[in-house]
């Protein structure tokens, strides 16, 4: 998907697919989402094998679709993948739960991953960060976006008790569930791919449970402090756990990397913000905020309507399919001045919508915070300059906005 997207000229919207591939792998939908906004902030799409659904691209509509649990439920499923056949692990699987539920399962596990909570890990992520730039040190290129895949996993796998060996793996089958069309990632075909490695992902959460049990040992690691977790009073079974560890597998893994590939893209084209930044290293968190607005890793969101819900100068029938553009939402002129403008500068970039909003407020959002600082300081206070060494490739995806390939040459910046 184009970043930086071209003008909104000759945009028929009666005939505009959503869910056409290649307009995320080689397109630009953010001139469509624009037209949206402008002339038709709830738009209804039927897909050629009838399945339909309703989009809302503004950022209050965004915000009013992903944050009202009791409007708009997630127990039928919360990615477009879903649509047309509910999920089957809705009301257990954590993502696909409404409260109270979710928020017993969540409350726990979200008091070990506060702002306060991670600090603690700061000298570990950054000792993780520059073991993973060290190879771009030697000015050979270095395909960062291939590589940043596995990032979340050498950041987060001790945090999860997951062992070192296991880590690629289980990054491909994340990869897998989120981008089941991309040749990188496809196993055969699409429903192939899907089902592999939900069954994989899935099993290998339920043999970790269960090898804990047996051995008797006890860690503090997240995979392990879900095992105590007791929604009601009552403790989760082994499948809950695998599947709300399946759940906790996908948040560490995904978006993290592409919010990295898209942020340094946008450096590159704009050497001046670079410069400004490694400049002044306090603008680090405003960089971080801009490159999450900017890139939005998770595009969207889907819920569907508990009842007929009036939005955007429209209804949505109860039991209707919407999905929640948080590209688009990122890119609203009305709360974002000059959208299209890369700025590290930008006030009020921290109201981007990246993390989502409400009860499904991403639980990790302050571990990938720090980590994306982290790793941004590391990067400009190693590096003079980032320079493109080859056509990025983006990921084929309508649900992750993200690339596969950004050869990069980095030259060292030279000591005093």
């Amino acid at each position: 998907m184009r970043l930086t997207p071209g003008p909104a000229h000759g945009i028929d919207l009666e005939a505009v697919n959503l869910f056409d591939l290649d307009l995320y792998s080689s397109g630009d939908p953010h001139r469509i989402w624009d037209v949206m906004r402008a002339k038709a902030p709830l738009h209804h799409q039927v897909l050629p094998d009838g399945r339909e659904f309703w989009s809302v691209t503004r950022y209050e509509d965004v915000h009013r679709v992903l944050a009202g649990h009791r409007e708009f439920t997630s127990e039928r499923g919360t990615v477009p993948t879903h649509l047309g056949t509910d999920d089957a692990a809705a009301g257990v699987l954590m993502t696909s739960t409404d409260p109270p539920r979710h928020t017993e399962v969540r409350r726990p596990l979200g008091s070990r991953l506060t702002a306060r909570a991670v600090r603690s890990w700061e000298d570990g992520i950054r000792a993780t960060v520059a073991r993973f730039l060290e190879p771009a040190l030697d000015g050979e290129v270095f395909d960062l976006a291939e590589r940043a895949l596995l990032l979340p996993a050498m950041v987060t796998g001790p945090l999860l008790g997951i062992p070192e060996k296991d880590w690629a793996e289980l990054v491909q089958l994340t990869a897998m569930v989120t981008a089941p069309t991309d040749p990188h990632f496809m196993v055969g075909h699409e429903a192939a791919t899907l089902a592999i490695s939900h069954h994989e992902l899935v099993t290998y959460v339920r043999e970790w449970v269960k090898a804990r049990r047996a051995s008797g040992e006890e860690d503090d690691s997240l995979l392990h402090h879900l095992m105590s977790v007791r929604p009601g009073g009552e403790p989760l079974s082994d499948e809950e756990i695998a599947l709300d560890g399946y759940s906790i597998l996908l948040g560490a893994n995904v978006t993290t990397p592409h919010t990295v590939s898209g942020t340094v893209e946008a450096l590159i084209e704009r050497p001046a913000q670079y410069a400004k930044a490694a400049a002044d290293p306090s603008l680090v968190p405003g960089l971080v905020e801009e490159g999450l607005r900017w890139t939005s890793a998770a595009c969207n969101f889907m819920r569907y309507a508990v009842d007929d819900v009036e939005i955007a100068g429209g209804t949505i029938p109860a039991g209707g399919a919407v999905v929640a553009w948080i590209g688009s939402a990122n890119r609203d002129e009305t709360l974002f001045p000059a959208p299209h403008t890369f700025d590290i500068t930008r006030a009020g970039a921290k109201r981007q919508a990246a993390f989502g909003f409400g009860t499904h407020f991403c639980i990790g959002a302050p571990l990938a915070r720090m980590t994306l600082r982290i790793f941004f300081e590391e990067l400009l206070r190693r590096f003079e300059s980032v320079e493109l060494a080859g056509e990025p490739q983006h990921l084929r995806s309508y649900f992750i906005a993200g690339m596969t390939h950004l050869p990069i040459v980095a030259r060292k910046r030279r000591t005093p």
